[in-house]
Order: C-alpha cells, then sequence, then structure tokens
C-alpha cells in the first residue's frame, strides 16, 4: 500500500473534526501529490507529541526556522510507507529517543496552518508518542532546544494547537 492510499484510509477513519477531515480527503483527492512537500496548494505533514505519562511531562522542541515550541514532526518521505510511522520518525530524529511507541487510536488530531510561499498549507495529522523509561533526548540539527514541560507548562511556552494537542493526548490516556 502506498503512503498516499495509507493516508486516505488513515483519515477516513479518524472519527473526529469531521469537517476538517474533509478538507484533508478533498486535498488529496484534487492533488495526487498532496502528500509530498513539492505540492504548492499544501501537503500533509506527520507529527507525533512525545509524552511522558508516570513523569506528567512532554517532549518539545525549540523549531530553528520558526523558532516556536512544538511537538516533533515534518514532512513525509519517500522511504514512509505509513502515515504513523513517518510521525515515529520525524519523533525519533527530532527527540533523538529511539523506542517511542504510538499512542494506540491513531491520529489524536488535525491541525492546518498556513505557512510561507510558495507552499500554502500544512495539512498535520498529528499523533502522540509515548517515551520509554528512562528516555534520554539529544538535540537534532533542526532545532535550537529541546526540553521536558510539565502538562501545565505548556500554555506558557507553545501556541494554541500544541496545547489542543496535548489537551486531546490526556482525554486518550
Amino acid at each position: 500500500m502506498s503512503l498516499y492510499d495509507d493516508t486516505v484510509l488513515v483519515l477516513k477513519g479518524y472519527e473526529d473534526q469531521a469537517e476538517l477531515r474533509q478538507v484533508y480527503l478533498d486535498h488529496l483527492a484534487a492533488h495526487p501529490d498532496g502528500m509530498w512537500k513539492a505540492c504548492h496548494a499544501g501537503h500533509i505533514t506527520a507529527s507525533a507529541l512525545v509524552i511522558d505519562p508516570e513523569h506528567g511531562r512532554v517532549l518539545l522542541t525549540l523549531h530553528r526556522k520558526l523558532r516556536m515550541w512544538l511537538q516533533m514532526g515534518g514532512h513525509c518521505e519517500p522511504g514512509d510507507t505509513a502515515l504513523e510511522a513517518a510521525a515515529l520518525r520525524e519523533a525519533t530524529e527530532e527527540s533523538g529517543i529511539a523506542g517511542l511507541t504510538p499512542l494506540p487510536g491513531g491520529p489524536v488530531r488535525l491541525d492546518r496552518h498556513p505557512i510561507p510561499p510558495p507552499c500554502h498549507w500544512h495539512l498535520d495529522v498529528q499523533y502522540a508518542a509515548l517515551a520509554p523509561p528512562g528516555a534520554v533526548q539529544e538535540i537534532s540539527d533542526e532545532s535550537l532546544d529541546l526540553r521536558w514541560f510539565a502538562y501545565d507548562e505548556v500554555a506558557g511556552v507553545a501556541d494554541e494547537s500544541v496545547v489542543r494537542l496535548l489537551e486531546a493526548t490526556r482525554a486518550r490516556l
């Protein structure tokens, strides 16, 4: 199965945010290249909030270009075969933590946000990934910083999309 086909199936199975989910599906139907950064009308991205429920904290990255505290994530790559795997790949690369496991139940949220030209939109499919016990993070080239934040600290450092993702993740836990 192709990444495109997997993404369509994932979105069709996602039961929340019906209107936004349909925007994603319509985009993919209109743009066969809608999985890739080269699609200037917008493209699917995959992200994962790295969470440590035992200690009540999440790992956020200070994004090098955007200079914002965000969950790990980014563009799909040609070697990706499943959207969830792409989110875990991104989270592993950006956090340096091996052994992340997806929170069961598929995507936690969808978030569509504008990006600078030549592209116009990121259609982010957001997952949550559980950190293994004793996880130690390692900063990547894509980050200015990487830090654990207690659940109640996130609203003070991150934007509303990250706060909503954390709330949805905690509700699923």
